[in-house]
């Protein structure tokens, strides 16, 4: 790979930033160590964020990241080791004591209040009070307004909407406006997987947004897992891995494979080969297929074949999947699985007759965060495990064990909490509740979304493997490298219906894009969203 060009004017540039030797850090850690009892998080971190620059933090799931983002924001204090603010050690005892000391951080969920309005969330805590314990919404209604002008949100961000109405990247926003308002300025802001439920357009103004606050001179620390946008944003990389800090790179001369290697610790050039095992073998079969978000959909998929479906947001993708799987209503056309026609609005059927959806909003669609490893896996196939009405326990305990350990799913027990789980292993869990299913298709929608590098090439390996066992994949992703590693044929959308298809050996990422932004499709469907 060659280097990735930086977008904006270079450090040291007459038109960019100060390059970093030319600016005290603003805020940093040195030789940070925590320990949770014997399980040691971060060993002798020291790191710099300079004030003025973006600095991205990497590092797969587990390798200390959210442990030094709450260091730093007061959550947890240091084993050994400080904070550095301005050059001098500080204690953050409390989140309160950070945000005095001028940092701050956007978390990947937002916490906004669903009852109160945008101008209530922005300054709960801080609200402006009159004649005792009255709100002052005269003064509130002003500095919502001021502030809102100031920071440029005024035209996207209605301060009388109540928590509730308010879309994710409108969240983000109330996020980032308690950031920068308040008593204290802004000396560093973290963004925490901030795009995960972000539409492209929506990125865009995030990242103009980040690059005002940096020219402003605030420190920013980016963490994520997509690699396009750490190029696009970052003017140097940290890496962690198993909770030490092994480089720190330029963002304009490093390239992906090098962030990799720092990362995981080998190279993973070759994660995306497989030998191609389809067979003649039809077992899905949709025929002319048209709901109230795609139109005349006809695509088949073998056994032991994986098929990518790849378009831009608004292509429909999700609609058909969800269509495929009996949760949307179908108006024409048909679906065949092995030789037998699907009934639509019938999902309990479609899972019977052997086909697996795993969905693209895996918290809010697949899983019972609140319950456990055990019980999400079983899901499926509770008719398998009862007798007499009664769930078998100990088949239950054996099952869900079983593909726990298939999926190396990292966990202490498979009676832990879904939702204590990082995103990779969350989506292992949904892998093996269709794998204790068997099915004879599985529909995978952006199986990839939202984790990192090493537990993505697992999800690889899982694809690669259920259709060497004769499995048809279909597999729905926005990452077109994806799609081109994994798929034997690739199926492209456009509003609403399919424009091309394009073999293994045809299939590069600028024949995708030519036909995803085809312009001569007549009567798309409304409303497809994906």
């Amino acid at each position: 790979m060659t280097p990735h060009p930086h977008p904006d004017p270079a450090p040291g540039s007459p038109d960019g930033p100060p390059p970093a030797g030319d600016r005290a850090p603003s805020v940093g850690v040195s030789g940070i160590i925590k320990r949770f009892g014997e399980v040691q998080a971060i060993g002798g971190v020291t790191l710099d964020f300079p004030a003025g620059q973006v600095t991205a933090l990497m590092g797969e799931n587990g390798a200390g990241k959210s442990t030094l983002l709450k260091i730093l924001t007061g959550d947890h204090q240091p084993t050994e080791g400080h904070v550095v603010v301005d050059g001098e050690p500080v204690t953050l005892d409390s989140p309160a004591r950070a945000r005095a000391a001028g940092i701050r951080i956007i978390p990947q969920e937002p916490e906004i209040v669903p009852h109160i309005s945008v101008a209530e969330n922005v300054y709960a805590g801080a609200l402006p009070r009159k004649r005792g314990r009255l709100l002052d919404r005269a003064e509130l209604d002003r500095r919502i307004r001021a502030d809102l002008e100031r920071l440029g949100f005024a035209h996207v961000l209605d301060p009388d909407l109540l928590g509730s109405q308010l879309t994710p990247a409108q969240r983000q926003l109330v996020e980032i406006m308690r950031a920068l308002t308040g008593g204290t300025t802004a000396r560093l802001i973290a963004f925490d997987e901030p795009t995960s439920s972000l539409s492209e357009h929506e990125v865009d103004a995030l990242f103009a947004l980040i690059r005002r606050l940096r020219d402003e001179g605030i420190a920013i620390v980016y963490v994520s897992h997509r690699m396009q946008e750490i190029f696009q944003l970052a003017d140097r990389i940290a890496v962690l891995r198993d909770g030490t800090l092994v480089g720190v790179q330029d963002a304009a001369t490093t390239d992906e494979g090098e962030l990799v290697r720092l990362m995981v610790g080998r190279d993973l050039s070759t994660m995306f080969v497989r030998q191609r095992v389809a067979t003649d073998r039809l077992v899905l079969d949709v025929q002319n297929l048209t709901t109230d978000d795609v139109s005349d959909i006809s695509l088949r998929v073998h056994a032991g074949e994986v098929v990518g479906l790849a378009g831009l947001i608004g292509a429909g993708r999700s609609e058909l999947a969800l269509a495929l799987a009996g949760d949307l209503p179908v108006r024409a056309g048909t679906v065949t699985l092995d030789g037998v026609r699907l009934r639509s609005g019938r999902p309990g059927d479609v899972i019977r007759a052997g086909l697996g959806l795993a969905p693209e909003e895996r918290k809010a669609q697949a899983l019972f965060l609140q319950q456990s490893i055990k019980e999400n896996a079983s899901l499926v196939v509770l008719d398998r495990l009862r007798r007499f009405r009664f769930v078998r326990r100990t088949a239950e305990r054996r099952l869900a064990q079983e593909f726990s350990d298939r999926l190396r799913v990292r966990t202490p027990s498979i009676d832990h909490e879904v939702r204590k789980l990082s995103g990779g292993n969350q989506q292992k869990v949904v892998l093996a509740r269709w794998l204790a299913r068997k099915p004879k298709v599985l529909i995978l929608d952006e199986p990839t979304r939202g984790i990192d590098v090493g537990a993505k090439a697992e999800i690889y390996q899982i694809i690669a493997d259920l259709a060497a066992e004769g499995v048809a994949v279909l597999v729905i992703s926005s990452e077109l490298p994806e799609l081109l590693g994994l798929a034997d044929r690739v199926v492209v959308m456009q509003g609403g219906r399919i424009t091309g298809e394009l073999d293994r050996g045809e299939a590069t990422e600028e024949a995708i894009l030519e036909l995803a932004m085809a312009d001569d499709i007549v009567g798309a469907a409304p409303g497809a969203s994906s």
